[in-house]
């Protein structure tokens, strides 16, 4: 058998990128619809989380998270661990409303309530006071080293930084009430964990909104990667409409540019330069879209220019490009089986939860029978010893009466009334007796109950055991 040889040829080594190089955006300022939705959005939720902070209420800080204490003040209501069931519920009724917001119109939270949207706007907002506009920013940053732009460049990253420390000072505050928080700033008398969590919580807002900005939505968000399994062709979003605006070219305005063969889209670029992700939406829906409607501003305003429809780029649905439905049709496939059972769910969980809310008992109580065995009387009577640990969840002091029952001749050996501060616990040692021969030896099932005394309709009963000895 002959040998051949076996000749290696060489294979060019590739290097294979895990992470794509950013590429620096410059987002192009705009005026619309979505652009003053958006600001509106802004700064209600910006007077929201730096305003509510600083109200009061019964003298105290209106929303506070006191973990020291394990109370959570939120205006009148003050809730307990043992209510963290409305935790639960409220983190239900998110999700809920984020599957019902995402089924109806794509990712509307991400383009109008998100953090990371918001405060990217301000700090585009910020920095284009104080660059300039979009061509301003990329002619600075590409121009070298100088006075100015050290001096423009300090300034900005400056205002970034206050701006950045007030919100974690704020963040700190929902936990530490914030006039305390103030002072303890100015005093230089700072705890460590309310120094740690205000720097860290001011730096990730640095960070994200001044540097990473659109890499956040791309790869640290997860929602990006699981969105569009709540996609279906009923879904609205943005949009190009590629029959409607192909093939794309520049054209001059006196022109009749569909005699030349043309669609509507002009091929000017500004749905791509006003984008905060960097995405050329024409290219088809993208996962780093966060639907915040730049592009279908930028668009109109093209389209106004040039005397064209609105709508190239716009809110749609799939099925409404492929069927040609008009507007009313889409909106009846919009709001489907699928959003109808999410609203009708989501509104029969807030409704519940508003309910228990308010009928929520402000006393909570536990019993706990003593470990000691019974005490037989002289007189036969058997006594149990009982550690009573009832809570006042309101901002009022309350008076309370005890009651037991469950066994004949049962009774509280001592006062049946007791007094609690408000917002507070109180452990109460109580006896209870019963006459000679009242029950069978063994376990035998009783039950306390509390009242307000000054408000009849709030009542709390507490199962208990009564031990009879053998």
């Amino acid at each position: 058998m002959k040998h051949i040889p076996i000749i290696p040829v060489p294979i060019e080594e590739a290097e294979i990128a895990l992470f794509e190089e950013r590429r620096k955006i410059y987002p192009r300022s705009q005026n619309g619809w979505f652009a003053s939705w958006r600001w509106v959005l802004v700064f209600f939720t910006q007077a929201l989380f730096y305003g509510t902070a600083w109200l009061t209420w019964n003298d105290r800080q209106a929303v506070l998270f006191d973990l020291v204490t394990r109370k959570f003040y939120i205006f009148g209501l003050v809730l307990w661990p043992q209510d963290f069931i409305y935790l639960a519920i409220l983190l239900v009724i998110s999700a809920l409303s984020l599957f019902l917001f995402t089924a109806v119109a794509g990712r509307l939270f991400c383009g109008y309530a998100c953090p990371q949207t918001v405060y990217t706007e301000i700090f585009l907002w910020i920095e284009a006071k104080l660059e300039g506009d979009r061509n301003a920013r990329i002619k600075l940053d590409a121009s070298p080293i100088s006075a100015r732009k050290f001096g423009i460049k300090s300034l900005k990253h400056s205002a970034w930084l206050i701006l950045s420390l007030w919100t974690g000072f704020t963040f700190v505050g929902y936990f530490t009430p914030i006039h305390q928080l103030a002072a303890e700033v100015f005093s230089f008398t700072l705890g460590p964990w309310e120094t740690f969590w205000l720097l860290f919580y001011g730096f990730a807002t640095y960070g994200n909104a001044g540097w990473m900005r659109e890499q956040v939505c791309k790869y640290m968000c997860p929602y990006a990667r699981f969105q569009s399994a709540m996609f279906d062709k009923d879904t609205l979003t943005i949009t190009y409409d590629t029959e409607r605006g192909e093939p794309r070219g520049s054209r001059n305005k006196k022109v009749d540019y569909k005699a030349e063969g043309k669609g509507d889209c002009v091929d000017c670029g500004i749905c791509v330069q006003v984008c905060p992700t960097g995405i050329d939406i024409r290219n088809g829906l993208q996962y780093e879209c966060i639907a915040c409607g730049a592009c279908i501003d930028g668009c109109n305003q093209v389209m106004d220019k040039m005397g064209y429809e609105r709508g190239l780029i716009r809110y749609t649905t799939d099925h409404a490009l492929t069927k040609k439905l008009d507007s009313n049709a889409m909106w009846r496939r919009v709001f489907r089986p699928r959003t109808l059972v999410y609203s009708g769910i989501l509104g029969l969980i807030i409704l519940a939860a508003g309910l228990s809310l308010a009928l929520h008992v402000p006393l909570k109580v536990d019993v706990i029978r003593d470990r000691g065995m019974p005490r037989v009387m002289e007189t036969g009577a058997i006594d149990n010893v009982y550690k009573i640990q009832i809570m006042n969840t309101e901002e009022l002091a309350k008076e309370v009466q005890f009651e037991v029952k469950g066994i004949n001749g049962i009774r509280i050996v001592g006062e049946t009334t007791v007094s609690i501060n408000a917002a507070t616990t109180k452990a109460i040692p109580m006896r209870v007796r019963i006459p000679p021969g009242a029950a069978e030896p063994g376990s035998n099932r009783i039950r306390f109950i509390v009242k307000d005394s000054k408000a009849a309709n709030i009542t709390v009963t507490e199962k208990a055991v009564f031990l009879v000895p053998k």
